[in-house]
């Protein structure tokens, strides 16, 4: 695993045997952040990061300058590593929660800019997430949603979801709130890279 761009640019870090996760793929990683790198500045927003994993994603809104992050996970062995790599790479204002992430959504009292969740893919609640993100109102007023999943999920009914991108066996759906203005997200048309 290693750190695509920003300050810790071609870090690598080496993740425990044996847990349960599933890493964004460095292509679909690329993807996803040419996307935010257009729109987002990374040491204004603040970030959550939903089934954390190793802490990936995370780690690239830190290399980019973000200093205001949560990283929730459950898994004792994911949390331990990312507490680790924090402290490793001291990085400022970078939280890792340890607790089952339905149950830190329900009791979360903050906001955020952009909240990123990476499912497994199988996860039978997978569905209903982008439903709880809004009814327990977790996103600021222009703040973006984006949710991984496999080929086989699909939100096309959700007025939120103004963009899908698509990286093999990676999607990415964008949700947003409805009354966002146009201007504070990309156009599900145009073509972005």
């Amino acid at each position: 695993m290693r750190i695509i761009s920003g300050k810790f640019k071609s870090r690598k870090f080496h993740p425990p045997e044996n847990i349960p996760t599933r890493p964004t793929t460095d292509f679909a990683k690329t993807g996803l952040f040419n996307i935010l790198n257009n729109y987002i500045d990374f040491v204004d927003v603040s970030f959550l990061d939903l089934f954390a994993g190793t802490g990936s994603i995370s780690y690239e809104f830190a290399s980019r300058g973000c200093e205001d992050i949560v990283a929730v996970e459950e898994n004792v062995k994911c949390a331990g590593f990312i507490k680790k790599t924090i402290e490793d790479l001291q990085l400022k204002g970078f939280n890792i929660v340890k607790a089952d992430v339905f149950s830190y959504i329900r009791h979360c009292s903050r906001t955020f800019d952009i909240i990123f969740a990476g499912p497994p893919y199988k996860l039978d609640e997978l569905d209903k997430i982008p439903a709880l993100i809004f009814e327990k109102k977790l996103l600021n007023e222009n703040g973006w949603f984006i949710l991984e999943t496999s080929p086989h999920h699909s939100f096309a009914n959700d007025p939120r979801l103004f963009h899908v991108r698509n990286y093999g066996d990676t999607h990415f759906h964008f949700f947003r709130h409805e009354e966002t203005p146009a201007a504070a997200a990309p156009n599900p048309e145009e073509e972005l890279d």
